[in-house]
């Protein structure tokens, strides 16, 4: 799989409530509605500018607060490609792997706003056509790859429900 984009940039410590802010709570249960508010407070203009593929980078501890099973979402809704940063916290990450988002840690102070990207989870690269560098990513574990293939958790199992492991 290959995934060409834009970057966003953004710093160390994005926390859930930058990604999903709390002023927003109610549109908890319409989440189109929210992902038209996601990164709002870490910048104004991402989610009306950003355009399908496009790219978050971002620091370290990326996702860190709460576990918001719905920032993730809503990255995802507003149609990011993937979140690459070098570290991200744990349970963010995992969600994000469980909804169908990419996330790959990596080194990202390369990595400016506006670079156009092309990610190859096949090769473990990204590719910044921008300045022509190439960087490698710590590849995922097969059944991440596989979880993120099926479209998240839950159509992975929908996919392997019946999978007999006797058999």
């Amino acid at each position: 799989m290959i995934l060409r984009g834009k970057v966003w940039k953004f710093g160390d410590n994005i926390s859930t409530d930058h990604i999903a802010p709390g002023r927003y709570f109610h549109l908890r249960t319409n989440l189109p509605e929210l992902a038209k508010h996601v990164l709002e407070d870490a910048n104004p203009d991402f989610a009306s500018q950003m355009q399908p593929g496009d790219f978050i980078v971002a620091g370290r501890n990326f996702g860190l607060g709460s576990s918001r099973e719905h920032a993730p979402r809503i990255i995802s809704l507003a149609g990011a490609g993937a979140v690459l940063a070098p570290s991200f916290a744990r349970i963010f990450f995992r969600n994000s792997i469980n909804v169908g988002l990419p996330v790959l840690e990596l080194d990202t102070s390369g990595i400016n706003q506006g670079d156009q990207l092309e990610v190859d989870f096949e090769a473990g690269s990204v590719k910044n056509i921008t300045t022509g560098e190439t960087l490698s990513f710590r590849p995922l574990p097969p059944v991440m790859v596989k979880i993120l293939g099926d479209g998240g958790i839950v159509a992975h199992f929908k996919k392997y429900r019946d999978f007999n492991l006797e058999t």
